[in-house]
């Protein structure tokens, strides 16, 4: 502070605030705009109530001793019923409580509080439903006092999953008509390309076409580091020097790989969550997905209600009551209790 003149500082000082105006850029910088590669990538449905129930079925393995005598009376039955599966649907919600004074006020980035607040939570509101079709939570029926629960995906996947020590595979349960939760391990592993490989075998034995690996970012960067090394012998460095007049373009990703039963794209989820097995070792999924045989269903799509007034505020609910079909749980794989920090390896 000068004691010859009046400068900023003495401006600042007043009392309340000071003098000098703010100057705040009228803008909003948002960095939480993430896409939902899940639910983009799958079909929708609709349904009647609140448990929505389909068959699946398969064609039984080839009879290489099929044959009978010319002439003879036909025998046995070679019919087949399928099976019926089903998964509870779940409400989420985001409930919006802007006053009139919130809303009249000239507030930065955003024209009305009321409208912007809506906008927001109906994004998180779409953020949450990604994160949950992926999570390992088991199926559950609203019983007045709990909350129905969709079962997530990884309780649905049990024919091709790669289970640890001291893990159990979930799966549909024909006796409850609920999904089984995995049970996650503290023996936690990297993941491996011949891991990968047997997954999408597999899922191709069982009829399968997974197109989609998908997982937290930080396998997904592993993976195709992986394939940048002398183990892996799949990706190579290229070059094209004297050959174009063009910049160099250094290629330092993979997000495509071909194996023997199909191509992967190679897609990071930030979304998708850790599993909590103890403080030091939080694992995660990886998923080979056939989007095909996937699909979210709505009893209620996303809506928007005016909920009752309480004084001088403006009071909404957005829901939506909602489920994951997994038309065909053998259509997928799944790798468990994969150590997101460590490298990937052949085997």
């Amino acid at each position: 502070m000068s004691s010859a003149n009046l400068d900023s500082a003495d401006l600042k000082g007043v009392t309340f605030g000071g003098l000098i105006r703010e100057d705040v850029m009228n803008k909003i910088w948002d960095i939480s705009k993430i896409p939902l590669p899940f639910t983009d990538m799958i079909g929708t449905a609709s349904a009647k109530q609140e448990y929505k129930e389909w068959t699946i079925d398969a064609l039984a393995d080839p009879d290489v001793t099929n044959a009978v005598i010319d002439g003879s009376d036909a025998s046995g039955n070679n019919t087949a019923t399928g099976t019926k599966v089903g998964n509870h649907h779940q409400i989420s919600d985001k409930v919006v409580r802007v006053s009139y004074r919130a809303d009249a006020s000239d507030t930065i980035g955003r024209a009305k509080e009321l409208s912007y607040q809506l906008m927001r939570r109906q994004q998180e509101l779409r953020r949450d439903v990604e994160a949950i079709a992926l999570e390992n939570q088991a199926s559950l029926a609203d019983t007045g006092s709990a909350a129905g629960k969709v079962g997530g995906l990884p309780s649905w996947l049990a024919t091709n999953t790669t289970i640890r020590t001291g893990g159990t595979v979930g799966g549909y349960s024909t006796s409850t008509g609920l999904t089984v939760a995995q049970v996650v391990t503290t023996a936690v592993a990297a993941l491996t390309e011949a891991e990968v490989r047997n997954q999408i075998e597999s899922a191709y034995n069982q009829g399968g076409n997974p197109t989609k690996m998908m997982t937290v970012p930080a396998i997904i960067r592993k993976f195709s580091e992986y394939l940048f090394t002398s183990s892996a012998r799949v990706a190579t460095l290229m070059s094209d020097q004297g050959k174009s007049a063009e910049k160099a373009t250094a290629l330092g990703s993979v997000n495509v790989f071909v194996t023997d039963f199909g191509t992967l794209d190679l897609v990071p989820n930030r979304l998708q969550q850790l599993q909590t097995t103890d403080s030091a070792d939080d694992s995660a999924f990886v998923f080979y997905l056939d989007p095909e045989y996937l699909s979210l269903c709505y009893l209620k799509g996303y809506r928007t209600d005016t909920l009752a007034k309480t004084g001088l505020a403006e009071n909404r609910q957005m829901s939506v009551d909602w489920s994951l079909i997994v038309n065909n749980e053998a259509a997928h794989g799944m790798s468990t209790d994969i150590d997101h920090t460590a490298a990937v390896t052949a085997s």
